[in-house]
C-alpha cells in the first residue's frame, strides 16, 4: 500500500515546516552571529571619539560623527543623579526603553566619577543591544525562508544600522518587533502579540504595522488570529506601561507629551519646507504640522489599503510593513538618523535586491555624515555643511526611500517580478496563516488564487 503525503499542509499547522525552517536557520547561526558581532564592532568602533570623552563637548561629538544619546541622556534623564526613570525624573521615551536605561544604569551604580560611571552606562548599553541586534537577525533569518535566510547578512552587515546602532536604543525595539513578526510566521498569532505589544512599549513604530496585517487577515479571511494577535499585544503592553501609568503618570505621559508639541524637526521635509521657505513658507505652527504629517501619512495609508485589498495576488507582510513604514518616516515630522534602524529588515525582507538597497544604503549612510556636518555649521565651527548640501543629502534619502516603494510597489502588482516569490518555495515565509491561504475578500471581481510557487515533487512512501 502506498501513501501520498503532499507538500501543503493545513494552514492552521505547520509544524514540520516550522521545524525544518528552524532547522535551516541553526545552520546559518555561527555566520550570522559573527556577522552580527562585526557590524556591531564597527559601530562601537565609530563611537570611540565620544567614550573617550568627546561627548563633553557639544561641537566635538558632531566633529568627530560619534554622537550618541546614550551619554547625553545619561546625564540630561537624572540616571547619573540616582534618580529613578518615570518615578523620579520623566523620560522621553516608551516604558520598555526607559526601564533598559534604568536596569543599566543600576548595574552601573552611582559610585566614582562621572566620567568613569557614563563610559561604563555606553559600554553596558553596547552589550544589551548586541544582544537585542543578534536576536533580531536571527528572527530575520527565519522569516526569509530556507531558500533566502542567507539575506539576513544584508541586515546584520548594513552600513547605515553599522553607524546608527548606538546612537540610541532603537535596536530594541527592531529585535522585538522582528521576533514578533517570525512569532507570527511560525502561527503563533498569541505570542506574536505579545511581542508586538512589547515591541510598542520600547517604540511607538510597531503600532503601525498592525493596520496592514489586519487587512491582510480581512482579504484572506484570517481575522481570528488577527485578533488573537491584538489581544496579545494589548496584554503585554498594558502589563509593562499600566504600572508606570498609574505610579508616576507625568513622567510616563512626557512621551507622548513631546510627540504631540515638538516641531519640525531635522532631517524631515518640513523642516526643510520652514528653513528653505519652500513655496514661501516662513514657518509652520506646531498644530499645523502635525496635521499635514497627520494627514499626508493618512492619505498613503488609504493608498496602501487599497494597493492591498486590489492587487492581484495578496501582497507578502514583509512588503506592506516596510510600505507603512516608509510612508511615517516620509511623512513624519522627525526623521532621526538612527529612524533607519527600524526600516531595514523591511527593506531586505520586502526587496531582497541588492542594488537598489545599496542605492538606498548610500544616501542613509551619506545623511548620517551630514548631519553631524550641519551641526556643526550650526555651532559656527570650520568644516560644517551649508544649507543646500545638508538638503541635497535629505533629500537623497527622501528619495532613495520613494524609490524601494516604487520598486516594491511594482511587485505587489506584477508578482512575478518579486524575487522572494519567482526565486522562493513559499507564496510568503513570512505570512504565518496567510502562506498559501486563498482570498476571500478583495476589491477585485474575482478572488486571485494564491500566487503560484515552486513546490516539491510528491513523495511516495512505504505505508
Amino acid at each position: 500500500m502506498q501513501q501520498i503525503r503532499t507538500a501543503t499542509r493545513p494552514a492552521d499547522r505547520d509544524v514540520g515546516g516550522t521545524t525544518r525552517r528552524l532547522a535551516s536557520v541553526a545552520g546559518s547561526v555561527p555566520v550570522l552571529v559573527g556577522a552580527t558581532l562585526a557590524g556591531c564592532a564597527l559601530g562601537f568602533a565609530s563611537k570611540a571619539g565620544c567614550r573617550a570623552g568627546i561627548w563633553n563637548s557639544q561641537i566635538g561629538q558632531f566633529q568627530a560623527h560619534c554622537y550618541t544619546d546614550l551619554h547625553q541622556l545619561y546625564f540630561a534623564d537624572g540616571l547619573a543623579a540616582g534618580q529613578v526613570a518615570y518615578l523620579g525624573h520623566p523620560v522621553e521615551y516608551p516604558v520598555l526603553t526607559g526601564g533598559a536605561m534604568q536596569l543599566i544604569s543600576w548595574i552601573v551604580g552611582t559610585a566614582g566619577s562621572a566620567a568613569l560611571r557614563v563610559r561604563a552606562f555606553f559600554d553596558d548599553t553596547a552589550i544589551m543591544l548586541v544582544l537585542f541586534a543578534i536576536a533580531g537577525v536571527l528572527a530575520c533569518a527565519y522569516l526569509a525562508g530556507k531558500s533566502r535566510r542567507w539575506t539576513a547578512l544584508l541586515i546584520a552587515l548594513s552600513p547605515a544600522l553599522i553607524l546608527s546602532a548606538f546612537v540610541n536604543w532603537d535596536l530594541i525595539a527592531m529585535s522585538l518587533t522582528a521576533l514578533a513578526m517570525a512569532a507570527w510566521a511560525a502561527r503563533r498569532p498569541g505570542l506574536a502579540g505579545l511581542l508586538f505589544g512589547l515591541a510598542i512599549a520600547a517604540k511607538f513604530y510597531p503600532l503601525l504595522l498592525l493596520g496592514p496585517l489586519c487587512l491582510l487577515c480581512v482579504r484572506a479571511g484570517r481575522m481570528r488570529e488577527f485578533w488573537l494577535t491584538v489581544s496579545g499585544a494589548c496584554t503585554s503592553w498594558l502589563a509593562v506601561n499600566a504600572p508606570i501609568a498609574i505610579a508616576a503618570d507625568a513622567g510616563w505621559s512626557r512621551f507622548f507629551a513631546m510627540s504631540s508639541t515638538r516641531g519640525a524637526d531635522y532631517g524631515s521635509i518640513w523642516f526643510l519646507v520652514e528653513v528653505e521657505h519652500v513655496l514661501g513658507i516662513q514657518s509652520l505652527s506646531v498644530s499645523t504640522i502635525n496635521l499635514a504629517s497627520l494627514g499626508s501619512f493618512g492619505a498613503c495609508c488609504l493608498l496602501i489599503g487599497a494597493l492591498i485589498m486590489a492587487a492581484p495576488g495578496r501582497p507578502r507582510v514583509a512588503q506592506v510593513f516596510f510600505l507603512v513604514l516608509a510612508a511615517f518616516l516620509m511623512c513624519n515630522k522627525v526623521w532621526s538618523p538612527q529612524y533607519v534602524i527600524w526600516l531595514v529588515p523591511l527593506a531586505v525582507l520586502a526587496r531582497p535586491r541588492l542594488w537598489s538597497l545599496a542605492i538606498w544604503q548610500a544616501a542613509e549612510v551619506g545623511y548620517f555624515f551630514a548631519i553631524w556636518a550641519y551641526l556643526v555649521a550650526l555651532y559656527g565651527a570650520p568644516g560644517g555643511l551649508r544649507n543646500s548640501l545638508y538638503f541635497t543629502a535629505v533629500l537623497a534619502r527622501f528619495a532613495s526611500v520613494l524609490l524601494l516603494c516604487v520598486l516594491v510597489t511594482r511587485d505587489i502588482l506584477r508578482p512575478p517580478a518579486d524575487a522572494e516569490r519567482a526565486g522562493g518555495s513559499e507564496d510568503d515565509p513570512a505570512g504565518g496563516v496567510l502562506n498559501g491561504a486563498p482570498d476571500r475578500r478583495t476589491l477585485r471581481r474575482r478572488a486571485a488564487a494564491p500566487v503560484p510557487v515552486r513546490v516539491p515533487a510528491l513523495e511516495l512512501r512505504p505505508g
